[in-house]
């Protein structure tokens, strides 16, 4: 497995509200929405339901990622129906009771010779996802 992650970026929330804000995907849809238009573009084609994140891009097409673990300290979201297996993970740290480090990971399984082609963007996608949880947080 390849991880490619985000810069961590500090949200000023607590943990434990980050953790009830994202137990349920579809409240997002509206903070997404309510993103300037310069945001919203840097974030694409990005949908919610109660349990998974719809993501459609031109390269890859449409990935499902649902959610399979909760934690006060992580979001594991797993791909369905991807090529390669896959998984992002969203990780919070308490940085202090009213702050929290957000950072975005993504496991793929890759093999080693497509690792150099297909990292860059991967990468690029890790970035966004980091952003994204930050900004919706």
């Amino acid at each position: 497995m390849a991880a490619y992650s985000s810069k961590a970026t500090v949200v000023n929330r607590p943990a434990a509200e980050l953790t009830a804000r994202f137990s349920d995907f579809t409240a997002l849809q509206a903070a997404l929405d309510n993103l300037d238009a310069e945001q919203r573009a840097a974030v694409g084609d990005v949908a919610f339901t109660e349990d998974s994140i719809k993501i459609t891009t031109p390269q890859v097409g449409e990935i499902v990622l649902k959610a399979v673990e909760r934690t006060p300290e992580r979001i594991r979201l797993e791909a369905q129906h991807s090529p390669v297996p896959m998984n992002l993970i969203v990780d919070f740290k308490p940085v202090g009771e009213e702050s929290t480090e957000v950072k975005g990971t993504i496991d793929v399984d890759l093999p080693m010779m497509l690792r150099p082609l297909v990292g860059p963007t991967l990468q690029k996608a890790a970035d966004q996802f980091g952003q994204l949880f930050a900004r919706l947080a």
